[in-house]
């Protein structure tokens, strides 16, 4: 998401109800790192319409010179790859096109020998050149390895925005299973303080902000539902329910450091790190032993263990000095 380009969406004026809404949604799915590359299938799902409907107002976006859609194929096997949208407020976008191109955006002065990106045929993304490829142009289906030698230039970039799309698709199943927990069925209409970003946002707050996981929080949800037959009218109303779950897992965490640094201290005295019953059978075979046993060595709670197990008897534990 990024603020910048909402902020921009809502600003633009004489746009009708629906053609703004599949603006707004554009803009949110823009990121200021890699761009704008949202599939038609996901914006329809957004705005809530068909893919036809979307279409046609991406058409009237784009006669309106708002945004610039830049279509691009995969070198090697020719198909189609994700529309890059670019946005009528990034840098470079012109709202009329240039004489030499008839496109809306056009290169920096210093960029416009740069080598074309092999994902779009285009010029480099960061100034949006708008001198074509002639390798994509011309001949891409005539020689698919032409681009093999700029290939390392695009493998970061395309690297990172796969990483971006997989987490956005992993966060999009959590999401979803989140909802089941909280009694929503699927392909359901939901509240309104369940749907866009600002929802999301809010869940992504659980897990970034307070530290918990995805399991912690779909358990927390799920115990929710037991005190409360109606799903929560919004992530918010969660909120306190996973602060505190933060804090007990906070608290779980500093004891289970505690204990290990207990068992590491043991370890280190050579003192053994076992369970209840191999201690107390440890500790009995020396009170049950003629080695030597200073009194300090074993607490009450041990003694107590020996006892209860019928390890040792009172007798022995006074005849040692334990007791």
């Amino acid at each position: 998401m990024s603020h910048k380009a909402t902020v921009w969406a809502i600003q633009q004026r004489g746009l009708k109800p629906a053609t703004k809404i599949v603006l707004w949604f554009l803009c949110d799915r823009h990121n200021p790192d890699f761009g704008c590359f949202p599939t038609q299938v996901r914006l329809a799902d957004d705005a809530e319409m068909s893919v036809s409907a979307l279409n046609e107002h991406l058409r009237k976006l784009e006669d309106l010179r708002l945004i610039h859609r830049v279509r691009s194929f995969d070198p090697r096997t020719h198909k189609r790859k994700a529309t890059r949208y670019i946005l009528g407020f990034e840098d470079g976008f012109r709202p009329e096109p240039t004489p030499e191109t008839g496109d809306g955006f056009v290169g920096k002065e210093e960029d416009e020998d740069a080598d074309p990106t092999p994902d779009s045929g285009h010029g480099a993304i960061s100034g949006f050149t708008a001198k074509p490829s002639p390798d994509f142009a011309q001949n891409h289906l005539r020689n698919p390895e032409i681009n093999l030698v700029r290939e390392p230039l695009s493998k970061p970039v395309k690297e990172e925005e796969e990483d971006a799309q997989a987490r956005e698709i992993d966060f999009d199943r959590f999401f979803t299973e989140l909802l089941g927990a909280l009694g929503f069925a699927a392909n359901a209409t939901l509240p309104a303080w369940w749907q866009g970003e600002p929802a999301r946002l809010n869940v992504r707050r659980w897990l970034d902000d307070l530290g918990l996981s995805e399991d912690r929080i779909i358990e927390v949800a799920t115990e929710t539902r037991r005190d409360h037959p109606n799903p929560p009218d919004g992530p918010k109303a969660l909120d306190r329910f996973m602060e505190r779950a933060a804090k007990r897992y906070a608290q779980e965490a500093a004891a289970n450091g505690s204990a290990l640094k207990a068992k590491q201290r043991r370890k280190a005295q050579g003192k053994p790190t076992a369970s209840p019953d191999e201690l107390a059978a440890f500790y009995a075979a020396k009170v049950n032993s003629e080695e030597y046993l200073p009194p300090s060595m074993i607490s009450t709670a041990i003694c107590e263990a020996m006892l209860a197990r019928k390890l040792v008897t009172t007798d022995r534990l006074r005849q040692r000095g334990i007791l």
